[in-house]
């Protein structure tokens, strides 16, 4: 727990995918799928990677033209790389936005989230597969994305930092045995005889249970039963003082 940070200096989809980093078993697949992933950066990739926007969800027929257009009104873009098939050429729905000011950058980042671009809406974020170690990108089940209902959640980055580990207190050792031998001993008795008590009083219970069926099944109640018990009583001291 020394070495904790709430910003992540490397990847590790098992930390990403927890509120404080501190898990230990992935909790959705996607983190399986993250932690068996062998993803290579592209180290042909040019250009500051701390002032490059990722720009992803886009529509296949948006353009670089269109994504200038619509992210030159945050600050002054120095490179837009549009990703596309080498085969096809055509565009996988994700883009690179260099700007020339991290004003600019955090002003796109703030507002461009969620913005509708030929009727879709976009997820922009910071770039992080050449300023963190061991990046998984989101289609291969990393990231930091993710949403509450689906139980993906994910932190760690300078945007979404890492929650603060909750210490428990050290009465949590006694409370499951741990303490001194007496209190594991008195314990243990004490188990015993709660064990024991409960199994008396459930042989107790069903030994009477026949006799109330039998008291039921003439339609009596033990209210009646004691009446006709004292008036048999009160009738035998009445012939024994005759």
């Amino acid at each position: 727990m020394a070495d904790w940070a709430p910003i992540a200096k490397e990847y590790d989809p098992l930390k990403a995918g927890s509120i404080d980093g501190t898990d230990e078993e992935p909790h959705d697949r996607a983190i399986w799928r993250a932690m068996l992933a062998r993803y290579v950066p592209n180290k042909g990739v040019t250009g500051d990677p701390h002032l490059t926007l990722f720009v992803a969800r886009l529509n296949l027929q948006t353009t670089e033209e269109k994504l200038k257009e619509v992210f030159s009104r945050y600050g002054d873009i120095r490179k837009i790389r549009l990703v596309r098939d080498l085969v096809t050429g055509f565009s996988k729905g994700y883009a690179f936005i260099e700007y020339k000011e991290e004003r600019a950058l955090l002003k796109a980042h703030r507002d461009a989230n969620r913005l509708v671009i030929d009727q879709h809406e976009i997820f922009v974020d910071f770039e992080l597969e050449r300023t963190l170690k061991g990046w998984i990108p989101r289609r291969l089940g990393g990231g930091f994305g993710g949403k509450k209902e689906s139980g993906q959640l994910r932190f760690g980055g300078r945007d979404r930092p890492f929650r603060k580990p909750i210490n428990l207190p050290n009465v949590k050792n006694d409370f499951y045995g741990e303490g001194s031998s007496e209190k594991r001993n008195w314990s243990r008795e004490g188990t015993r005889d709660w064990r024991t008590r409960d199994r008396d009083h459930e042989r107790s219970r069903d030994k009477r249970w026949p006799e109330r069926e039998r008291s039921w099944a003439w339609g009596d109640s033990e209210r009646d039963r004691d009446s006709r018990e004292e008036r048999s009583r009160g009738r035998e001291r009445k012939d024994r003082d005759r």
